[in-house]
């Protein structure tokens, strides 16, 4: 009875290890793809809104993805001024991220995985944007007149524009951040409800 009780003890404990190696593995997985995935969405953004990126980010942001879209490029060509390489790139590093993180591998083959790379995707883009709203808002009140600030209100603006011709100043503060960073968390809410369907 005892060596029963010590060997259910055991694999509790060995089923508790896995679950936190797991947990970790993944931590750590969707921290890189996502990081990966938000700097092709950047490299697409930027050609998007025609902005030059000051000569740190454009290293940083081509030495971390060329080696995927310079491939893609071959058979992705830009279509109406857009980089859709990087686009189709940060989708195809969600979807791998997505089925390694769904044990795929081991055999657990969802049929909506296209679906969850989808929303994961949109959850990354949602995050990258509330990032920038959040460098702008620093910029203004810590330095306005820094290198990086014109880059990230160039970033910016195609989201802000729209709001803040319905919303008027109050006493010169512009409340347009704050309403789109409201609206990116409403959006975020609604991702994280079918991406994350019993939490």
């Amino acid at each position: 009875m005892l060596h029963r009780l010590t060997r259910v003890c055991t694999h509790c404990v060995s089923r508790r290890r896995g679950r936190l190696l797991f947990s970790i593995f993944n931590l750590i997985l969707y921290a890189v793809a996502g990081l990966l995935v938000n700097v092709l969405l950047l490299r697409f953004w930027m050609q998007a809104v025609r902005v030059r990126p000051p000569m740190s980010v454009a290293e940083f942001t081509f030495q971390l993805t060329d080696w995927l879209v310079k491939p893609l490029r071959r058979v992705i060509p830009g279509v109406a001024g857009y980089d859709w390489a990087s686009l189709i790139g940060a989708l195809l590093v969600t979807v791998v991220a997505t089925l390694i993180g769904l044990q795929v591998w081991s055999g657990i083959a969802p049929d909506d995985v296209l679906v969850q790379s989808l929303l994961r995707l949109i959850q990354w883009a949602i995050y990258g944007l509330m990032f920038a709203l959040v460098l702008e808002v620093i910029f203004s009140w810590v330095n306005p007149y820094a290198p990086l600030a014109p880059f990230v209100r160039t970033l910016n603006e195609p989201i802000l524009r729209p709001l803040r011709r319905i919303i008027p100043l109050v006493g010169n503060v512009d409340l347009s951040v704050f309403v789109a960073f409201i609206l990116l968390q409403i959006a975020l809410t609604l991702v994280a409800r079918f991406l994350f369907p019993g939490a």
